[in-house]
């Protein structure tokens, strides 16, 4: 396998996580999720401006994964928690961890989960809280492989068709 190359991502990288985004949600979702709906979802939630805004922002952190030629395969996304249960001051959310799936297994996504714990310890946080869609069994195996443990649900839009995400935490 390809080896990938982690670093911290910074602004001329918001169209490379555009792009694995959309790549990695569209490979993941469209087999259950409405065709219109779920190109708009992109758009809004994996589109450059997304990405632009959040690599300005101090409090979030992207951490890209590239081939040793510089093709984005992987990105994490850590930012304040924005999930509907009680979160204090030392809580931190990993929005996103997406690698393509070329370079899923072998040990990459350990490795990412590895740099964004890193990351949350360096920040000070005692809790790492993120969601993941139900019908989405490898993910969630990885996560409870890495100590993440169901603390609630939520529901997830994706146009004006709601999906139910579990909510998974885990004490740093």
């Amino acid at each position: 396998m390809t080896p990938i190359h982690w670093r911290r991502a910074q602004m001329r990288d918001a169209a490379a996580l555009s792009a694995l985004g959309g790549a990695t949600f569209l490979t993941s979702f469209a087999h259950d999720h409405p065709g219109g709906a779920l190109l708009d979802h992109i758009e809004r939630a994996h589109g450059l401006a997304y990405y632009q805004a959040a690599l300005a922002d101090p409090a979030q952190t992207a951490l890209i994964g590239e081939t040793p030629l510089g093709a984005p395969v992987g990105y994490a996304l850590i930012t304040p928690p924005a999930l509907p249960v009680a979160t204090d001051a030392q809580d931190i959310e990993l929005k996103r961890i997406y690698l393509l799936h070329g370079w899923q297994g072998g040990g990459n996504g350990d490795a990412l989960m590895a740099l964004v714990l890193e990351e949350a310890q360096r920040r000070g946080a005692r809790r790492l809280l993120l969601a993941v869609y139900p019908q989405n069994d490898r993910a969630r195996r990885f996560y409870a492989r890495h100590g993440f443990a169901q603390i609630g649900e939520m529901t997830f839009m994706v146009g004006d068709v709601p999906f139910r995400d579990l909510i998974y935490a885990r004490t740093l």
